[in-house]
């Protein structure tokens, strides 16, 4: 749906999932969203050709979306390699159909991804996810209270009546424990949920 936080010589191997590893699962779930995605857009200008007054450029535009989720598909299928552009909302891609896309979290996690990042997706022709950060949104940072849902072994970063969801292997690179001082990374316009770990400070018991 990129790394000035990254290092290339240590994170090289984070940005790519192994074709090993790729989950056949998840392959078939995206391939669903792709055909779900075209059967829309087909009934869509099916719909629009019924009317009396056909906007065209709507017409147009439904039937090039079909065109580019199918040539989608079929890249994917035919060994070629696919670019994909899209917005991550603290834990996935989102791509401009609505896909969203697993990004690996000590990736997000050692990048400081933030909500709102611009991310390109190579799926090269053997399988393998290659992220980049092609857009960041601006950041500011905030010193909160480390805290850990007991029920769900989710981390939060607390602040008042404020909290902001952690990727736990954030948590776990700092070795962050519960009551820590934590310092996030959060955009500086809009709200969000999540919160990138720029630093933890350990507080002594």
């Amino acid at each position: 749906m990129v790394k000035k936080t990254v290092k290339k010589e240590d994170d090289a191997d984070l940005e790519q999932i192994p074709e090993s590893e790729v989950d056949s699962q998840r392959y078939l779930e995206l391939v669903q969203d792709v055909l779900e995605n075209t059967q829309a857009n087909i009934r869509r200008a099916l719909n629009l050709l019924k009317e009396n007054n056909i906007d065209a450029e709507s017409l147009l535009s439904s039937l090039k979306a079909t065109k580019e989720a199918s040539e989608g598909f079929i890249a994917m299928d035919s060994g070629k390699e696919r670019i994909i552009e899209g917005v991550f909302n603290g834990e996935k891609m989102v791509g401009g159909d609505g896909t969203e896309y697993l990004v690996p979290a000590n990736y997000a996690s050692k990048s400081k991804l933030v909500e709102g990042d611009m991310l390109k997706l190579t799926i090269t022709k053997n399988g393998s996810f290659i992220y980049k950060q092609i857009g960041p949104v601006e950041r500011i940072q905030k010193i909160t209270t480390l805290v850990r849902d007991e029920n769900t072994n989710t981390w939060y970063a607390v602040d008042g009546a404020k909290r902001w969801k952690l990727l736990t292997a954030s948590v776990t690179y700092f070795h962050g424990d519960a009551g820590d001082e934590i310092v996030i990374l959060i955009p500086r316009d809009g709200t969000t949920r999540w919160a990138a770990v720029e630093n933890i400070i350990h507080v002594k018991s």
